[in-house]
């Protein structure tokens, strides 16, 4: 009974988060981003490493929220915005990029599955692919860090419980031809 219920969480999340992330004013949406993000990339800011999104933009899309935002860096800061001319975008469904961020999906993996797809500057996508790889679990504070790794093996979980249900009907149909 739990797993039929995880996995239609896992399946219909995202459609019942929709609407409340899509009103929430873009002015904390992006406070909120920049906030996270200049902490968590606070290290590769001071020493650098992320100069090749000056003057770039980096469109991320979660397609099932219906949401996106615009990321830079100007004055040795990440700035979030709502719509700029994106010189590389990466999209995908909140479940996958969940399990991206929680390392328990490989991004490449996903890109073959086309369940995440990155288009544009391909040099660019690959320099944001390779800050992706290197983002440190442990740098995350540890209430946060916890939640992510929890929140990835619930959706896992519901994914593989849902995959392993489509195969069962599949094979029913199957010998009942």
């Amino acid at each position: 009974m739990f797993n039929k219920i995880r996995t239609h969480l896992v399946k219909e999340g995202p459609r019942f988060l929709r609407y409340p992330l899509q009103v929430t004013p873009f002015a904390l949406q992006r406070d909120i981003l920049e906030q996270f993000l200049s902490w968590q990339f606070r290290e590769s800011l001071a020493e650098g490493d992320l100069h090749f999104l000056e003057d770039k933009w980096l469109k991320v899309e979660i397609r099932d929220l219906h949401l996106q935002w615009f990321i830079s860096v100007r004055d040795d800061k990440l700035v979030v915005s709502r719509l700029e001319k994106e010189d590389v975008s990466f999209s995908g469904n909140a479940n996958d990029l969940i399990l991206i961020a929680a390392r328990k999906e490989d991004p490449d993996t996903l890109f073959f599955q086309r369940r995440l797809q990155i288009e544009g500057d391909t040099e660019l996508g690959l320099y944001v692919k390779n800050l992706m790889d290197a983002i440190e679990l442990d740098s995350m504070p540890s209430v946060l860090r916890f939640g992510l790794l929890q929140l990835a093996e619930f959706v896992k979980s519901g994914l593989q419980e849902e995959k392993e249900d489509t195969l069962h009907r599949h094979e029913l149909s199957s010998t009942s031809c």
